[in-house]
């Protein structure tokens, strides 16, 4: 390893401009572990060096560039590997067929080597540089990621910071009895802390997973096991483990990754007394890597999976001065907007866009209806309650609805980590399927499986009218109904959000190029969505955003602004025919339909959308 004085220029410039307050936020979480530091810094250097030439040219490119994912051309899409194409090789050859969804930013879930039968999905994971076996190589992600970057496309791949598996070298060690092993993880000689611990924090999993510490028999002690038993959770007070999974980030983004998800990221620093969430020390620990892929491989993106209500989200930005992750999820406008197709009624979501619309623009949420996990009702009572909406019986409510046992509903989804005692179940189903195309094809009724296509598509122009980048579930783009058939294998049965991970089905894919049939008109909507967003500037990110006022709690209204262009969008959440009582004056085009309306008193269809756009004079 080269010295300080062989450091090469570029490194040592973007070294040079965060190295006091790397040192200082460093030494306030380990301070007395002499030379970690000093570690650190030529683990930095060393990823670094290993970067190939083809991304630091375009780490330059969008350093000149840094708002690059800013800018209204994203369209994302979360995939498994195995259930879009078989393997990495499959997703490299029908690159063409993303590219036609209109996508440039690729999200691979985990895909690194796991324990069949004890992976969640692949975030239990025992090696961080191999990948699945089943799925490919290293070498073939890298080449995905190559031929990805040769389309303008980017990589998304998930980052499992808070554990690893039973199975990684470092918990085989640690099992052996290896008290340096032992230290990377949190073990204790008997269930006395770990009782003091359960006293404060929160179970995630309470019907499938209770408890936050599990015995290990070979050890002889307790372990800390946040999530599911086979997950043991990383010690972040020891700095090797900060140090050697930072480098284990690295090495991903070496392989061309962009987007760097950090998974469960409020989850990683543990102190007893606390909830053991979001503590200071996480957004130190997260400033940290911030600067450390700034230092190595400034094309890299920070991802934070931070699935709670905005008050706790926010922070995970950083401050202007001193950034965290640059996206985050939209969660609760996700959670918000399906209980509005549940109740017909706009109030909570305007009460939540209203939130999201205040913060700066430079904030970039990652936008989207469905993704691999559940929904969660993580809701803002304290906003309903003022309806008479009491949370336990309306998560009920929420639950019924979409599993089709409330009159008129079509929905079709199951339930997943249901507590009845707590009412806390939550949902599972894909979009289609929640938005009743599923119940209508089983019923062949034509006209009930065209209105709720329409709702489907409407949400999707709803998820490109929001700032941010919008992100596709693969399948959704051809209305993929629920994979029933995960209730007949064994290592699925358990866990019932393989209901909505079942695998592309190619076949229908091959429908979308015919506009008669089902799969053909949601992708012509989406594709034509898409171009729209595209063409006008009032989608872009830096807009200004509000809700207008449409005097009708069944009819949410956002409005644009950018560079002389207005945009006005109108969603009808009811299974009725209602009307926006607006009254904007200039001439507006239909922006779906290309005809002149005026912007007054304007009727929306059921569970169907408007945008009307301007040019205002003088701009």
């Amino acid at each position: 390893m080269k010295k300080k004085n062989e450091w090469d220029a570029v490194f040592t410039r973007r070294l040079e401009t965060r190295y006091d307050e790397m040192k200082w936020l460093y030494g306030e979480l380990y301070n007395g572990y002499k030379g970690s530091f000093e570690y650190f810094l030529s683990m930095l250097f060393r990823n670094y060096t290993e970067r190939k030439k083809a991304l630091k040219d375009l780490d330059t490119e969008r350093e000149n560039r840094p708002d690059w994912y800013r800018e209204d051309d994203l369209v994302g899409m979360l995939m498994y590997t195995q259930c879009f194409a078989g393997n990495l090789k499959g997703v490299r050859k029908h690159l063409n067929y993303v590219q036609e969804c209109g996508v440039n930013y690729l999200h691979l879930m985990p895909l690194l080597q796991s324990p069949e039968g004890r992976s969640d999905g692949g975030y239990a994971v025992s090696d961080f540089r191999s990948v699945e076996p089943a799925l490919g190589t290293m070498k073939d992600l890298e080449d995905l990621a190559d031929a990805c970057h040769e389309r303008g496309m980017s990589v998304c791949l998930d980052f499992v910071m808070n554990h690893t598996s039973e199975d990684h070298e470092w918990a085989k060690k640690a099992r052996a009895g290896v008290k340096e092993y032992q230290d990377r993880y949190y073990f204790f000689d008997n269930w006395n802390i770990p009782n003091d611990f359960e006293k404060t924090v929160p179970q995630v999993f309470p019907q499938t997973a209770p408890g936050n510490f599990s015995w290990c028999e070979e050890a002889g002690k307790v372990v800390m096991t946040t999530f599911y038993t086979y997950q043991w959770d990383l010690n972040y007070w020891n700095p090797v483990v900060f140090n050697d999974m930072t480098d284990n980030m690295l090495f991903l983004c070496n392989k061309g990754i962009d987007v760097i998800r950090l998974d469960a990221v409020p989850y990683i620093w543990k102190q007893l007394g606390t909830r053991c969430r979001n503590l200071p020390q996480v957004h130190t620990l997260v400033r940290l890597m911030r600067m450390a892929a700034e230092i190595v491989c400034p094309g890299t993106l920070l991802l934070g999976e931070v699935v709670m209500e905005p008050s706790k989200v926010v922070p995970y930005f950083g401050t202007v001065e001193k950034p965290e992750c640059q996206i985050l999820y939209n969660v609760t406008t996700m959670a918000s907007t399906w209980h509005t197709v549940a109740t017909h009624d706009v109030r909570l979501l305007k009460h939540q866009l209203e939130t999201v619309f205040a913060l700066p623009k430079q904030y970039t949420f990652l936008n989207y209806l469905r993704c691999h996990d559940d929904i969660g009702w993580g809701l803002d009572y304290a906003f309903l309650s003022q309806f008479g909406v009491e949370e336990v019986a309306h998560k009920k409510f929420l639950n019924d609805y979409f599993r089709g046992f409330i009159f008129n509903s079509d929905a079709r989804g199951e339930l997943y980590n249901d507590d009845p005692k707590l009412g806390d179940a939550r949902l599972c189903g894909t979009t289609a399927s929640l938005c009743g195309v599923e119940a209508a094809l089983l019923d062949q009724d034509e006209m009930r499986l065209t209105k709720n296509l329409t709702l489907d598509i409407m949400l999707h122009a709803f998820l490109f009218t929001q700032s941010g980048i919008p992100v596709l579930y693969s399948g959704d783009e051809i209305a993929q109904l629920n994979d029933n058939a995960y209730h007949d294998d064994p290592l699925k049965m358990e866990d019932s959000r393989y209901l909505h991970r079942g695998s592309l089905n190619w076949e229908d894919a091959k429908k979308r190029k015919k506009k008669t049939t089902l799969q053909g008109k949601m992708f012509g909507a989406v594709k034509k969505l898409e171009k729209i967003r595209s063409g006008y500037r009032v989608f872009d990110n830096s807009a200004d955003t509000w809700l207008v006022e449409t005097w009708n709690d069944h009819v949410l209204g956002i409005g644009r602004y950018k560079d002389g262009e207005k945009l006005i969008g109108l969603f009808n959440f009811n299974n009725h025919d209602e009307t926006a009582w607006i009254s904007e004056d200039g001439a507006y085009t239909d922006l779906m339909t290309g005809r002149e309306r005026e912007a007054k008193a304007v009727g929306v269809p059921a569970g169907d959308f408007v945008w009307l756009y301007t040019r205002l004079a003088g701009d």
